[in-house]
């Protein structure tokens, strides 16, 4: 099969030939059709996370179909269409994953970190972590709801009952849940890059009440702030614009240092917690609920060998809504799930 394989940090992904994966117990070999590109494989294309399988099939926002099963696999049919997200395997057993928080097993592997992912065109996947698509999506238009969706949604459970609510970072994951805030009746204020106008275009056209710079302040105290972006300076300004009991949410995997900042913004009852990983209760609650909503994607396809030009446009911040690999032999109109 086709893949792009990340040999070290820091160095362009390698288009190469290597043999298709074979399914274990409880595993289906999966024939990619799509990848989203997350802002996760540049933290690991990067190096920022600093501990993935190498060499590696990045990727871990894949939509595809069931080509074959391994032993002990009957939760799909041959044929099946399904995404895979970034959690993809926990041990089951452990007092985490034993309460519904499997997103926390000390034990965890994650799709395109340490287990190969979908720049290629087949991936194995543990059965339990893959989910079924609605049929309301073509394989590129699910492909973010995978991660960005998935994040942004336990990201905004985790804000809370917040009607006023702030989004930091106004890419995948904030386009997303923007239209799940506003299906549930919020008001959304998004902070984008200091003087992106076009961002800040995007935004507004998603529906948000108030759009502007991360350094600016809204017209309104908020009750909650997701933080997408991966800069630990916006701690200290989220802390800022939400009121009394407030919450800020970290909602990516990675975040440069958070600087010291008076106790003052803290105080009354504020508070900063993070999301990790995603649990397999989040797979099938927002896979149901986004056709409610509906949730609409905003992607940008490129072929598989263009993986390389994808992220870096999206390191640039030049991708409103989401990249997504797109392999030959995918036919791109709406398929049933």
């Amino acid at each position: 099969m086709q893949a792009m394989i990340l040999e070290k940090p820091g160095q362009p992904l390698r288009k190469a030939e290597v043999p298709a994966p074979k399914p274990g117990t409880g595993q289906l070999l999966i024939q990619v059709h799509a990848c989203a590109v997350c802002r996760t494989d540049l933290h690991v294309v990067d190096g920022e996370l600093t501990q993935p399988k190498l060499p590696l099939i990045p990727g871990h926002e894949i939509v595809g179909t069931v080509a074959e099963r391994g032993p002990k696999a009957d939760r799909f049919k041959i044929g099946d269409r399904v995404g895979i997200p970034w959690l993809g395997w926990c041990c089951g057993d452990c007092s985490y994953c034993r309460s519904q928080r499997d997103n926390l097993c000390d034990k965890a592997r994650f799709t395109g970190y340490t287990i190969d992912g979908g720049y290629a065109e087949y991936t194995v996947a543990d059965q339990r972590f893959c989910f079924p698509i609605p049929s309301l999506y073509t394989d590129a238009e699910a492909t973010p709801l995978l991660c960005a969706g998935l994040i942004g949604y336990r990201s905004l459970v985790k804000a809370g009952d917040a009607k006023r609510l702030g989004i930091y970072g106004f890419g995948a994951a904030a386009h997303i849940v923007t239209q799940v805030a506003l299906y549930q009746g919020r008001e959304i204020y998004a902070f984008t890059r200091s003087g992106d106008k076009e961002a800040e275009k995007f935004a507004k056209a998603m529906g948000a009440t108030w759009a502007g710079g991360s350094n600016e302040m809204p017209p309104v105290k908020l009750d909650a702030a997701i933080i997408f972006a991966p800069v630990g300076e916006l701690v200290p300004q989220a802390l800022k614009v939400v009121g009394k009991g407030g919450i800020v949410v970290c909602g990516g995997i990675h975040m440069s240092a958070i600087p010291s900042f008076p106790y003052a913004i803290l105080w009354e009852e504020r508070s900063i917690c993070s999301v990790a990983n995603l649990t397999q209760r989040d797979g099938d609650e927002f896979l149901a609920l986004a056709p409610r909503v509906p949730v609409r994607t905003r992607v940008e396809t490129f072929p598989l060998e263009e993986a390389n030009e994808a992220l870096a446009r999206l390191r640039a911040g030049k991708i409103n809504g989401a990249a997504v690999l797109m392999m030959e032999q995918t036919n791109p109109a709406r398929s049933s799930g």
